[in-house]
């Protein structure tokens, strides 16, 4: 479970960062967790782009602060 874990939590941050590695994702053994995480990070790193997105248009701050009532 620990390296299931641990290639999972490698793809998620190659998938934030728009890359992957071609050994862990090609191995058999290890390439179902990685490809997971891929996916998770690429997920990730779009929903935080749409979401910056989203917030420029209402011109508000691509980050942080919080949502005014009104």
């Amino acid at each position: 479970m620990d390296d299931a874990l641990r290639l999972y939590d490698a793809g998620r941050a190659d998938g934030r960062a728009g890359r992957h590695d071609a050994a862990l994702a090609g191995n058999p053994s290890t390439r179902p967790d990685y490809l997971v995480g891929i996916v998770d990070g690429q997920l990730a790193a779009f929903e935080e782009a749409l979401v910056a997105a989203v917030r420029e248009a209402l011109g508000r701050p691509a980050t942080g602060g919080t949502a005014e009532a009104g």
